[in-house]
C-alpha cells in the first residue's frame, strides 16, 4: 500500500480492499476450475475413440460372421434341410442355441446356424477374450469380450418366426460398451 501526500488533505490510499481481493480470487478460481474441468474431459476421453473403434470393429465382424450362417427350418445336418417348407418337415428342427457338442471353434461340430450363436459369450471362455474362428487368441484383444443374443423378431412383413434379431455387445477397457444389431430372415427355398 502506498500513501500519497496531498498537502494537508486526507491521504489517499491506493490498492485493493479485502472485499475486492476475495472477489477477484473467487472469480479467477471459478474460471481456472472451468478450464481444468474441460481439460480433464479432453484428457480422459482422448484414448476412448481408439477403444470404441476397436470394440465397434469386433462387434461388426462377429455380426457379419453370424449373418453369413444358414438360417433354415431344419438343423443343417438334417437330410430334409433343403426340402423342408416348415419346421414340421424336419427330423431335427433348428432350436435356439447350439446343439449338444457344438462350439464356435470346433472343427468337427462347429456352429452351423444363426441360432447356434444365441448365448455365446467370450467372457465364459478360458482364457476370455476375442478369438478368431479357429479359437486362436487375437493379440491385443484379450481385454475385450463379446456376448451374442439371438431372438425372434418381426421385420417388416416377415413373421417373427422367420426373422431373427442378432445383438452383439462388446465390452472393452474403461467400461466401453458397443452394441450392434442386425437381422437375418429365414431361407425357405421350396415356398
Amino acid at each position: 500500500m502506498c500513501i500519497i501526500s496531498t498537502g494537508g488533505r486526507k491521504p489517499r490510499y491506493h490498492g485493493f480492499t479485502l472485499v475486492e481481493l476475495v472477489l477477484s480470487i473467487a472469480i479467477i478460481g471459478a474460471a481456472v476450475g472451468g478450464v481444468l474441468v474441460a481439460y480433464d474431459y479432453a484428457v480422459r476421453d482422448s484414448a476412448d475413440p481408439v477403444v470404441r473403434k476397436q470394440a465397434l470393429a469386433i462387434s461388426e465382424s462377429l455380426l457379419e460372421e453370424i449373418q453369413q450362417m444358414p438360417f433354415t427350418y431344419c438343423d443343417p445336418d438334417d437330410t430334409a434341410v433343403s426340402t423342408a417348407t416348415s419346421a414340421a418337415g424336419c427330423a431335427t428342427p433348428e432350436a435356439m442355441g447350439p446343439e449338444a457338442g457344438e462350439s464356435r471353434y470346433s472343427a468337427s461340430t462347429p456352429f452351423d446356424n444363426v441360432n447356434d450363436y444365441h448365448g455365446y459369450d467370450t467372457a465364459s471362455e478360458v482364457p476370455p477374450g476375442i478369438k478368431d474362428i479357429t479359437g486362436a487368441a487375437i493379440t491385443g484383444l484379450g481385454i475385450y469380450n463379446a456376448a451374442v443374443t439371438v431372438t425372434q423378431a418381426a421385420l417388416g412383413g416377415v413373421a417373427a418366426t422367420d426373422s431373427l434379431r442378432i445383438t452383439v455387445t462388446v465390452t472393452g477397457p474403461a467400461n466401453v460398451t458397443v452394441t450392434v444389431d442386425g437381422y437375418r430372415t429365414q431361407y425357405a427355398p421350396n415356398l
